[in-house]
């Protein structure tokens, strides 16, 4: 078995709550170590649904929390390419939700950045 991969999870989007952060937790080697939301009331619920994680009240924070090692992103389409590429320059690896992103260009500028940090992007 590999590394365990610590992951931070940016928002409380309905989509983490019932299919992604289940999947973390069944997964051997993937520990839920962070969850970023500006609203503590869903902060509080996920910690009830899914146990003890840092708790970040900003997504910046998030990324930049030395614990974690990659970002899971489902926030709104059109906040996926600057929170991906924010949280790639932080040094996290990025799974973001679909689409990727807007547009072509969006996605290559999205990749190009992964390339050039180091960090993979799902």
């Amino acid at each position: 078995m590999g590394q365990t991969i610590r992951w931070g999870v940016m928002g409380c989007a309905r989509i983490a709550r019932m299919q992604v952060v289940p999947a973390i937790l069944r997964c051997p080697n993937a520990h839920l170590q962070a969850v970023a939301s500006r609203d503590t009331a869903k902060l509080t619920e996920f910690r009830s649904l899914f146990g003890d994680f840092t708790r970040h009240e900003s997504y910046e924070a998030l990324i930049h929390d030395p614990a974690v090692d990659a970002v899971y992103i489902p926030l709104p389409n059109s906040l996926h390419r600057a929170w991906s590429i924010r949280a790639m320059r932080a040094g996290k690896h990025v799974l973001c939700e679909k689409p990727l992103a807007l547009n072509a260009a969006e996605a290559v500028e999205m990749i190009r950045t992964s390339r050039d940090c180091g960090v993979l992007l799902m």
